[in-house]
């Protein structure tokens, strides 16, 4: 473990200060100094707030809103505080002290631990006054040893041990280290073997059951998977020693309530990682009765749910198809690369519905903290985002990306937003992912697409060809080549008219008549009534159309997906960016006719893909011919590598 010697120094000063002070103070005093201490703390440490916050809220957010949870960070750092001042007593701490301020509740359950003849482990987490705790069972009468893993500090290490044996506590570490700096102390007893003993000898050691780390046992922590240390329940199965859970808490300054649980023996079967796993979450699940009833005495600062085999991914909707089939994309490779690590994914989708138009625009406007979009957001909707706990966070459209951003920030989420945000600066979230043809400057979080990520693959088109064709849908058998429409709709300068659908379909009919083709058609919500009526009057009847589906009377899931998994040339209108991106995605020849109206972004996307082959874009009246040159010379089909480098991007956040 890496040292840092000059930390250790100060840190030895301060706890010799800190002892020589409060020597000479009232402990109710010492103590309200130690609240404002954890004010201090709280105040700067703004890293370790924010987890403490987030971690609060994931566990508690059910049967508590945002503004307990913040009350009870608050609480959790003045306790903190108090428990820090309170090291500084151990040197003066007696058994006089013991009797009068320390209340030990179910005392009688120790005997009865001890009476099995098999040795007793005294179970905590990491709450309370854990060096306190340690003093108080050296004290209780009977043989006490404690199991401790030292920090990278060992001159405090050694400090603390005096304290610790000079009370009465006998040490086992749990790896040998070099000799202690300062120490006049003989050197502790260290390993496993030592520990064993102690329980074969019908002592009592005191071990902990949370931060298992990396080389824990996944169980459920208040809902979600956590690393728990298997230690303890490791011993008990294989010496069948006796367990109290032990939880601390301050009643009222310096007076100390030891909840002492009833003895826990373990429960064997055949299965013995069954059996760990079983005996650790019934354990867990004690823990969580007594931390729901003193939320404020756990040590909520690090990253409890950190190995956790489950996450939980989120997407902001801003209620736009289109944005949110790029959100979904972005899900699906996440839930794919943690698949690949044995991580299952959760997936929510919430939209964001804002209270009017002018309280979007404000709250895009200033977006300066979480009460912001409370009020901005209906209630059902703030409801819905409050109540979720996400790992990741996932957005499409400047719209919802300060939504993004504050509720990354709420739950200490990695925030993915794709296309450029609004009024926020790029460093706010990990990951920006944002097409060519908006320009993104170039930042290490920043991956640039030459069009919109989507959920096109192989596996999607035959899930959506199936459905499509056992839809009842399909008139006919489809003939090969096959043509797939997508006819998009109007938006702020962009319309097509129904002088322009006769011409389309006029083209359109005269490459299936040329190529003995079948036809398939589909529209979407934003396609006019009157471009709707057009599309029917030229198609309803026409023997080659096998599907036509107008979506604002139709508008089942699949068909989109069915028409670019079953035909071979795509005919495309040139509004939707994600229209176009999916239809080149599923590697067919795709055109796209060129049309008025279109923003300056749009031709540049237009035209990118037009110079990279992977469209063909034409006027109208040349789509006939360029789609009987197309089937006639099949040349190469081209596609963008996106996926790939959203992939590598997102393994470095994930």
């Amino acid at each position: 473990m890496k040292q840092n010697l000059i930390v250790d120094y100060l840190s030895c000063i301060l706890f010799r200060l800190a002892s020589f002070f409060t020597f000479f103070l009232p402990l109710n005093f010492s103590l309200f100094l130690g609240r404002r201490l954890g004010d201090l703390i709280y105040l700067f440490d703004a890293k370790h707030r924010a987890v403490a916050y987030a971690n609060i809220r994931r566990a508690l957010a059910d049967k508590l809103n945002s503004q307990a949870c913040a009350k009870i960070t608050r609480l959790a750092y003045q306790a903190f505080g108090q428990n820090l001042i309170e090291i500084s007593f151990i040197g003066r701490i007696n058994k006089r002290y013991l009797e009068k301020y320390i209340h030990i509740e179910n005392r009688d359950n120790i005997e009865a631990a001890f009476k099995r003849g098999k040795g007793v482990i005294f179970l905590a987490v990491h709450e309370g006054n854990w060096e306190l705790s340690n003093i108080i069972c050296a004290n209780l009468g009977f043989p006490f040893v404690l199991f401790v893993r030292d920090q990278g500090f060992p001159r405090l290490n050694a400090l603390l041990n005096s304290y610790r044996l000079k009370q009465g506590a006998k040490i086992i570490h749990k790896q040998a280290r070099g000799q202690w700096f300062g120490s006049t102390q003989p050197k502790p007893q260290t390993g496993i073997r030592q520990l064993i003993e102690a329980l074969r000898s019908n002592q009592a050691i005191g071990m902990t059951a949370d931060q298992g780390g990396k080389a824990g046992r996944i169980v459920k922590f208040f809902g979600k998977e956590a690393s728990m240390s298997t230690g303890a329940v490791k011993l008990a199965l294989k010496y069948d020693c006796s367990i109290i859970p032990v939880f601390y808490t301050r009643t009222k300054g310096p007076y100390t309530k030891v909840i002492l649980d009833q003895v826990y023996t373990v429960t064997k079967s055949e299965n013995p990682e069954n059996d760990l796993r079983e005996n650790l979450q019934r354990l867990t699940g004690i823990y969580e009765k007594y931390i729901l009833q003193y939320p404020h005495e756990y040590l909520w600062t690090y990253k409890i749910w950190k190995y956790g085999k489950e996450k939980e991914v989120l997407i902001i909707s801003d209620g736009k198809t289109g944005h949110l089939r790029q959100s979904e994309g972005v899900a699906k490779l996440i839930k794919q690369q943690l698949a690949n690590r044995g991580i299952k994914t959760n997936l929510f989708i919430k939209e964001a519905k804002f209270r009017s138009k002018v309280s979007r625009f404000i709250f895009n406007l200033c977006h300066s903290c979480i009460c912001c979009l409370r009020y901005a957001l209906t209630d059902q909707s703030w409801q819905g985002m409050e109540n979720s706990k996400p790992d990741i966070i996932i957005s499409a459209g400047a719209s919802v990306s300060a939504v993004n951003y504050l509720l990354a920030e709420e739950n200490q989420a990695k925030s993915i937003v794709l296309m450029r945000p609004a009024n926020l600066s790029l460093k706010k979230f990990n990951l920006a992912i944002i097409p060519e043809h908006d320009r993104p400057v170039k930042k290490k979080n920043v991956v640039v697409t030459e069009g919109a990520l989507n959920l096109i693959d192989a596996d999607y088109l035959k899930q959506k060809s199936e459905s499509l064709e056992q839809s009842n849908l399909l008139k006919g058998i489809l003939l090969n080549p096959c043509i797939g429409v997508l006819i998009g709709g109007n938006s702020r300068s962009f319309s097509i008219d129904a002088k322009t659908i006769i011409e389309l379909a006029g083209q359109i009919k005269k490459a299936a008549e040329e190529l003995n083709a079948s036809i398939l058609i589909s529209t979407s919500r934003r396609t006019s009534p009157e471009a709707e009526q057009q599309i029917k009057n030229e198609f309803i009847n026409y023997p080659r159309c096998k599907l036509l589906v107008i979506a604002n009377e139709n508008n089942n899931p699949f068909v989109a997906g069915g028409i670019l998994g079953l035909s071979d040339i795509i005919i495309s209108s040139p509004e939707s960016i994600s229209m176009i991106s999916e239809s080149v995605a599923a590697e067919k020849y795709v055109l796209v006719f060129k049309a008025e109206g279109l923003s300056k972004k749009h031709r540049r996307f237009l035209k990118n893909y037009q110079d990279r082959r992977y469209i063909y874009l034409k006027q109208v009246d040349e789509l006939a011919d360029s789609i009987n040159e197309l089937w006639k010379n099949k040349p190469k089909v081209n596609s963008p590598k996106d996926n790939l480098k959203v992939i590598e991007a997102l393994n470095k956040i994930i």
